[in-house]
């Protein structure tokens, strides 16, 4: 099996996110203007690595953040697999002190152990866990060596425990931002390591706009 080495990005930032309000694998938000040029810098910062494979989730943000690597004809598949958790009823509501209050509550339970607890009609970090070694094999067994990933926050930090062989309990450990990066290196014992860790140095010249 190739040695891969994948280039793991979030989608760029949507209203959703600049407002405040859950969006989970129901909502199919398209980025913002801040998105795009967050989208386009990352471009610039990477056009000329040579990206034999293209991934992303049935979401539109995914695949709109990395779409100028997708018209330079890589290779890109949709994976769902790798959509982001469903956060059941509370999917487009706004983050009120009292959702806050149980967001936190269910936080706890997932580092107390309690993977299987999901919010009430969404998903828990075991089910998406399913799914997400099932998109994970797909790119490992895949063709090409240099990947690029483009996937959403909680998602990210589930994928990224499974990779990495991490105990989920401790996943909030992998922060993440609106197109941040994550380089994931294999070794020769097929195991990966860390090599760029919510990586931002490619938006700094917007975060002086």
């Amino acid at each position: 099996m190739t040695r891969k080495k994948i280039y793991l990005v979030r989608h760029g930032q949507t209203d959703f996110n600049l407002q405040g309000v859950v969006q989970g694998s129901g909502i199919d938000a398209p980025i913002n203007s801040t998105g795009e040029a967050q989208a386009q810098a990352f471009f610039e910062a990477y056009k000329d690595i040579p990206f034999d494979q293209i991934y992303h989730t049935a979401l539109i943000r995914t695949k709109q953040s990395i779409q100028k690597f997708i018209d330079l004809g890589i290779p890109t598949r949709s994976l769902s697999e790798l959509n982001e958790i469903s956060w059941g009823d509370y999917e487009g509501t706004p983050m009120t002190p009292e959702e806050g209050e149980y967001y936190r509550h269910m936080l706890h339970q997932w580092q107390q152990g309690n993977l299987d607890y999901a919010i009430a009609g969404g998903e828990s970090p075991n089910t998406v866990a399913v799914r997400m070694k099932r998109g994970i094999e797909i790119i490992l067994n895949g063709p090409g060596e240099t990947i690029l990933v483009c996937m959403h926050g909680r998602a990210m930090r589930i994928f990224l425990s499974l990779l990495l062989n991490y105990d989920m309990r401790y996943m909030d450990q992998f922060e993440h931002n609106n197109l941040c990066l994550y380089l994931l290196e294999q070794l020769p014992d097929e195991t990966f390591v860390v090599k760029k860790f919510n990586d931002q140095e490619h938006l700094k010249g917007l975060k002086r706009l």
